[in-house]
């Protein structure tokens, strides 16, 4: 039986994530900092589907994040099949006014791990002929003014992501999601709540997991879920650079009334 890594498994899309592939059959390693949640995560999963469902609490803003969940993985026998690097948070409002070492700890969290759990389970992935998926955002898709860590970091991601899907073409999946607002915690630990859901309609994290995993089925690169969601990804232009970050600047300014 295949195993899936979900990481950020307490709540929102990592819950949906771990949900979907342990209906279809997957044993799931859930990690996460919340042991609580995962324990009952996992309780529920095994009973409901039958499958295996470790926790691994571990805060992934830690440096040795990477190595402390590999050495538990090999103490444990799993090997991974998929790997999915869900976990991230992200901050908002003028870069000057957010607390001194947040946004570090968000790159920790977004950018660091993500990669540091890719190279460490890659392996893995390549004998299994396997998949990676990475979760990053529409904020990605421009420069993103007032979530400028956060916008930049999912940058990182969706880059990092098409050009390791090239790299292992015809040995493994790699597949980048770029939601929108989704209808999960995240806003709830970002400075200024909801505002910070600028354009689009709520999706549910429900439907953003199922559009992911059909997307992996047909072995995309790349998901924008939602059909507005999309079209803006698609269709709102690109360059000049310094035209679209003002334009940007303009629409995401609405975080700061209040």
């Amino acid at each position: 039986m295949s195993t899936a890594l979900v990481t950020g498994a307490s709540a929102g899309l990592g819950v949906e994530f771990a949900e979907q592939f342990a209906a279809r059959g997957y044993d799931v390693v859930l990690v996460a900092r919340s042991e609580h949640r995962l324990q009952e995560l996992a309780k529920r999963l095994n009973s409901t589907y039958g499958v295996r469902a470790e926790v691994i609490a571990q805060d992934l803003s830690a440096v040795d994040a990477a190595p402390a969940i590999t050495r538990e993985l090999a103490a444990r026998g799993v090997t991974v099949h998929t790997l999915v690097n869900n976990a991230g948070f992200g901050s908002a409002g003028r870069f000057e006014e957010i607390a001194d070492g947040r946004d570090r700890e968000q790159l920790m969290v977004n950018v660091v791990s993500l990669v540091g759990l890719t190279r460490a389970l890659i392996p893995q992935v390549l004998e299994s002929k396997g998949a990676v998926i990475n979760v990053a955002s529409t904020a990605g898709l421009q420069p993103t003014p007032y979530f400028a860590t956060y916008g930049a970091g999912k940058t990182f991601v969706l880059t990092f992501s098409l050009a390791l899907r090239a790299e292992l073409k015809g040995r493994a999946t790699v597949l980048c999601v770029c939601p929108g607002p989704t209808e999960t915690q995240f806003f709830d630990t970002v400075e200024v709540g909801r505002k910070a859901a600028i354009g689009g309609k709520f999706m549910t994290a429900r439907a953003v997991v199922a559009a992911t995993l059909r997307a992996l089925d047909r072995d995309r690169g790349y998901l924008v879920p939602g059909l507005l969601n999309s079209a803006n990804a698609h269709l709102t232009p690109r360059r000049p650079r310094k035209m679209v970050a003002a334009i940007a600047e303009r629409v995401s300014r609405g975080v700061l009334s209040g």
